[in-house]
């Protein structure tokens, strides 16, 4: 992620990479050179001490967010931060006050929110296409625990660590769970108001290890969810789903019609039913224009001193449904946000 970073921050006009940080000198080094970085650190600190930035992206593991996104706003840059924002909901908000009593920009990389089908389905919405939300199907399946498309997860660190709660793992729900929860949310307009959830753990390796790594994160997850409307629906994922290498779809249903939105292509795709349609099942394209990446509006933000969106509020807000979903699995119970 940090490489996707710093491809999408250095195309955009007024925008310079000053630095990069990284705790292993030979990785901080070799990776200022491949992205034409100036200046290499071993420590955030002298990082932020060194009067050369203005705003920080985040791309370490999850569970170093908090302190490293709190050291940042403390020394008065701008930041943003991967997702999930942080490992707990105390921590997201504690965040999100600390960055909004700064007076700091602060955004978080929901990935999908650069898709234009994403983007259009939240305008149709808006505008009553649909109707009233009544029902609702979001999944996110990926295969890579049962190939090597995207690499061997059995032998690189660049996947186990996403396995182990150890090194941080938040597992499926927190890794990729936390798109289809924004997928859903920010399209319908409206918060998760109730939910249940279970989490599944497969056997991977003997004795549930690879080498320093603990194989005890999530692997598949689902939940039913009411939305604030009362709006049901059903969400998962996996990463256990051969033939899918990295597929979302949102399917959500109104008193007039209905969307279909995926993450397939550029632009993703998103088909509308409704009308004279209703009757013969037929589902129409949308057209589709691209739209402006969270990395443009962050640079753009901090550039206007304007907020930008997705922020740390919605991190938080995020948060609250995934820890709402662990909560569900260990206690049984459906639970209210």
């Amino acid at each position: 992620m940090a490489g996707a970073h710093a491809e999408a921050f250095s195309k955009i006009a007024g925008v310079t990479l000053a630095g990069c940080v990284d705790i292993d000198t030979d990785r901080a080094e070799a990776f200022a050179a491949e992205h034409a970085i100036p200046m290499a650190f071993t420590s955030l600190v002298s990082a932020l001490e060194s009067g050369e930035v203005d705003a920080a992206a985040n791309c370490t593991p999850d569970a170093s967010h908090f302190e490293t996104t709190m050291a940042v706003l403390e020394a008065g840059a701008h930041v943003f931060c991967e997702k999930p924002l942080a490992t707990t909901y105390e921590d997201a908000a504690q965040m999100a006050a600390k960055a909004r009593s700064k007076g700091i920009i602060h955004g978080v990389n929901l990935t999908y929110r650069n898709v234009a089908a994403l983007q259009t389905a939240r305008t149709l919405i808006a505008e009553g296409r649909i109707g009233h939300i009544r029902h609702f199907e979001a999944s996110y399946l990926q295969s890579w625990l049962t190939q090597p498309a995207w690499g061997d997860w059995r032998s690189d660190p660049t996947w186990l660590w996403r396995l182990s709660t150890e090194h941080g793992s938040l597992g499926v729900l927190g890794d990729v769970g936390i798109h289809i929860f924004d997928f859903l949310t920010y399209a319908a307009g409206q918060n998760v108001a109730e939910l249940t959830g279970r989490l599944g753990t497969f056997d991977k390796a003997e004795d549930g290890r690879i080498d320093g790594y603990t194989l005890d994160a999530n692997d598949s997850f689902s939940a039913t969810v009411a939305l604030e409307s009362g709006a049901l629906g059903v969400i998962h994922a996996t990463r256990f789903a051969p033939g899918n290498l990295n597929d979302l779809s949102l399917q959500i249903y109104g008193t007039k019609g209905g969307l279909k939105v995926t993450n397939t292509g550029p632009l993703g795709t998103l088909r509308v039913c409704e009308g004279d349609n209703l009757e013969k099942a037929t589902w129409v394209p949308v057209v589709l224009s691209p739209v402006k990446t969270n990395f443009e509006r962050f640079a753009e933000a901090v550039q206007s001193g304007a907020g930008m969106v997705p922020d740390f509020d919605e991190g938080a807000r995020l948060q609250a449904v995934l820890d709402g979903v662990f909560r569900a699995h260990n206690e049984r119970r459906q639970i209210s946000l």
